[in-house]
């Protein structure tokens, strides 16, 4: 195998690739037992490995194929169906495998269509499943395993659901709720509400109401016809569908849900922000030739949308809003109704009112209760609420507040689903400081939340199981770095572990539980689809094989998964390569670079396949050149627990650039890294954190790449921004502390800010400004480059190359010494 040395000149490093002839490739047909630390392998792959150059590993999922999705299972458990786009394929396909033996086998186009959908709504039968297909409602039959198209237009039909004990499904279009039958009895379409905007008639003068009122006093002919229009007014009202009215031309109904017994519709009402000013991207690259522009989202702390409820009762045609009036007085960073403005229902507003967000209800499957959720506008309260559907009148059975801001995973329009008791919801929540699993008695008066899974890790999903007697739960109990599957009784207890293979098991379980489908991977395995039977212990079957065989020919870094202590003495979680895991030796300069990943809550020290895939390979090209490289787990990434979570609260690049600091320490006490020779880089908040590192911690780091990197927290979105700084406008504090172009005065050592010009997300604009500011500041040590074509995350292949060639770049000019220093050969084209 051709190795890098170190001292070698750079001429030579210039001219070989790394290559692992003993690499071993993982085919379809291979057992697995689950017991096993990472799948096992065949014989060694003899065609030419992947050449570890910025050209070549950037080529991204064409070279790393890309990952199985949608797993589902037929209805006789017989066989599995997923999505894949095979190694060689210019498309994604839909393919099936049998349960107990054979290779995938792609579907046609006709078969395709009949196969299971990868998600939808069951019926109580758990029969049929109904979901929608590019704007039609569909019914999918499990047991014949066809598809019965419910609508075919070219209006779009949203949310479909059951009706009248599944007999009829209700789906809602041009912002209207909609019944058919599906049980043979016809395919009448009717509609159900009339949902209109207010009229907004010119109130008559005093004169003018004067006038009209005298001259039907005094003329009979005058007085006859307004009774004769009255009449026919209240028979036209008495047969036209039930209306409900819009309170201004702002409001919008998102979502409507027929109650089980008919009589009333749940209306998820949206209300569009008067005076809120959406931002604009400009196009430079376009078929036409001219620049055109993007409309895009507003500013965080802009007026934001509400979202109330109504009720509206079919029979009666009369309507009424869920009373919101269990909700304390307004809260710091939320900005409460002036006084004197106008309530959704069209009375005058209060200027202590508190503005909370509902969700449509969830029922119980005999349909007598009722859960809705309403979360504050600041996200630091959470209701679950009975209601009564006649009045709109709540009770709280649930509450939850967060200093910070709270997080919780939804299920259900509420948040929460019914047991098969008809009396329990359960729900996941952090309320105790890690996402665990609970259940709760709605219909029992004071009943408290009880917890069925405890300690400190995480619950990440939840499945109740066919027969409704256990839960399926991921979680990352035996490693924060690691996704198993477990069951769970039903009233809590022993939890049992079904899957053993070290990295990520992301399951479905058969119909008949006998059997999972799995989506696995490993920290140097891509996903790939398994299938073994539902018992611990257990061997199973890898049915997919994505990477192509020159990615797979090659022997990559296993990053070791290691933690240290921060300042405030707590364990942080990172992932480090080093030259002795690729064959490679230490550059004498002792270089070395930490990465930090974006999102912010993201979890990334783990020992599954990364999404970050591209800098997992960059990595691996750094080690090859004699680089440490750190992969920290930061303050406020996800997988450890709410107070990590919420360590950042009111000031981003605090806590988590400590931590990435304290990074940058453990190399050099550890590793025995060059304190004077560490670099930084990373995207999205990774970009952030980077400029924060150079502009607040100069002496730290002598290099760094921000790419597409958030300048100035004010200019973000409102939902992920006004949860962790507030709102600006309230909070001017923690976002002059968070925004690294306050700081650009504190610039050291060499900056490269690389951005996408078309991105919608994190706006070009960020970089722009910064660039100005720099140059106000006279600063010459910094380099900016524009990406005409790509949105946040890039697309082109030629994109991704250049950016990392100049990352490369930067770090090889500003961390090695002269003697190894990158010259731009042709090594990293």
């Amino acid at each position: 195998m051709n190795r890098f040395r170190v001292g070698i000149a750079a001429a030579f490093l210039a001219a070989v690739s790394i290559s692992s002839p003993t690499a071993q490739t993982m085919p379809p047909a291979s057992a697995v037992k689950a017991g096993s630390t990472v799948p096992s392998q065949s014989s060694p792959d003899r065609r030419a490995a992947v050449e570890m150059t910025i050209d070549s590993i950037m080529r991204g999922p064409d070279l790393v194929g890309y990952p199985p999705s949608g797993l589902r299972w037929s209805g006789d458990s017989s066989k599995l169906y997923f999505e894949w786009r095979k190694p060689g394929e210019e498309e994604s396909s839909t393919y099936v495998v049998d349960k107990g033996s054979g290779e995938p086998r792609k579907l046609s186009e006709a078969e395709a269509k009949n196969a299971p959908p990868a998600n939808g709504r069951w019926d109580k039968a758990r029969k049929r499943l109904l979901f929608n297909d590019g704007g039609d409602v569909v019914i999918y039959d499990v047991a014949a395993g066809t598809r019965r198209q419910v609508t075919r237009t070219g209006a779009g039909e949203g949310n479909p659901r059951w009706a009248r004990n599944d007999t009829h499904v209700t789906y809602v279009t041009g912002g209207n709720l909609f019944i058919v039958p599906v049980d043979g009895s016809g395919t009448l379409v009717t509609q159900l509400t009339d949902v209109i905007q207010r009229r907004q008639e010119p109130r008559p003068t005093e004169s003018q109401t004067f006038i009209k009122d005298e001259e039907q006093k005094l003329l009979e002919a005058v007085r006859e016809r307004a009774e004769q229009r009255k009449k026919r007014e209240d028979k036209a009202r008495a047969e036209r569908l039930p209306q409900f009215e819009l309170a201004s031309p702002q409001q919008s109904a998102t979502d409507l849900m027929l109650s089980p017994d008919d009589t009333q519709v749940f209306i998820v009402v949206s209300e569009r922000p008067a005076g809120a000013k959406n931002t604009i991207v400009p196009n430079y690259v376009t078929e036409s030739g001219y620049v055109e522009d993007i409309p895009a989202r507003t500013n965080v702390g802009d007026t934001q949308d509400r979202r109330l409820l109504a009720i509206l009762n079919l029979k009666t045609g009369k309507s009424v809003w869920a009373d919101g009036s269990f909700a304390p007085p307004v809260s710091a960073g939320e900005k409460p109704a002036a006084a004197g403005t106008t309530a959704p229902d069209g009375k005058p507003g209060r200027a202590a009112e508190r503005e909370i967000r509902w969700s449509v209800p969830s029922v119980s499957q005999d349909g007598k209760l009722l859960v809705a959720s309403a979360r504050s506008a600041d996200n630091k309260d959470r209701w679950f609420v009975t209601l009564d559907p006649a009045t709109g009148k709540t009770k709280v059975i649930d509450t939850l507040h967060d200093d910070a801001w709270i997080r919780e995973l939804g299920f259900g329009g509420a948040g929460v689903e019914f047991l098969p008791d008809n009396k329990r919801v359960w729900f996941l929540s952090e309320r105790d400081g890690w996402m665990h699993l609970y259940t709760l008695d709605v219909s029992a008066d004071g009943a408290r939340a009880k917890q069925l899974t405890e300690g400190k890790w995480e619950v990440t999903s939840v499945e109740l199981a066919a027969d409704g007697r256990k839960f399926y739960v991921t979680s990352t109990e035996n490693h924060p770095g690691e996704r198993h599957l477990y069951t769970v009784p039903l009233d809590g207890g022993a939890r049992t572990k079904i899957t053993a293979m070290t990295g990520s098991n992301d399951a479905v379980v058969s119909p008949d539980e006998s059997t999972l489908g799995l989506i696995y991977s490993y920290s140097t395995k891509p996903p790939e689809v398994f299938v073994m039977p539902n018992k611990p212990g257990s061997q199973g079957r890898q049915i997919t094989t994505t990477p192509t065989a020159e990615w797979r020919a090659f022997k990559w870094i296993d990053p070791k998964v290691i933690t240290f202590k921060a300042r405030d003495s707590v364990e942080v979680y990172a992932r480090l390569f080093t030259p002795e895991m690729i064959g490679a030796r230490r550059d004498p300069s002792r270089p070395a670079v930490v990465f930090v990943h974006g999102a912010g809550y993201l979890q990334n020290a783990h020992k599954y396949w990364s999404t970050y895939f591209r800098e997992y390979m960059f990595h691996s090209l750094l080690a090859s050149r004699g680089y440490v490289v750190l992969d920290v787990d930061y303050r406020a990434s996800s997988g450890y627990g709410r107070d990590w979570r919420t360590a950042i609260y009111r000031h981003m690049g605090g806590k988590d650039l400590e931590d990435i600091v304290d990074g940058a320490k453990y190399l050099v006490d550890k590793e025995g890294i060059n304190a004077k020779r560490i670099g930084v880089y990373g995207g999205s908040y990774g970009g952030f954190i980077t400029l924060m590192a150079m502009f607040t911690t100069p002496d730290v780091f002598a290099a760094g790449a921000a790419l597409r990197p958030v300048t100035d927290w004010a200019r973000y979105n409102h939902g992920y921004t006004s949860n962790i700084l507030n709102i600006p406008q309230k909070d001017a504090e923690a976002y002059r502390k968070s925004s690294p172009i306050y700081f650009a005065d504190g610039l050291k050592g060499a900056l490269l800010i690389l951005h996408g010009m078309v991105d919608v997300n994190v706006h070009f604009q960020d970089s722009v400004r910064l660039a100005q500011r720099l140059i106000e500041l006279r600063k010459e040590n910094w380099e900016i480059a524009p990406y005409p074509v790509e949105d946040h995350g890039f697309t082109e292949e030629t994109s991704w190359a250049d950016e990392y060639k100049r990352i490369l770049k930067l770090f090889e000019q500003n961390l090695r010494g002269p003697s190894t220093r990158f010259t731009g050969s042709s090594s990293t084209r």
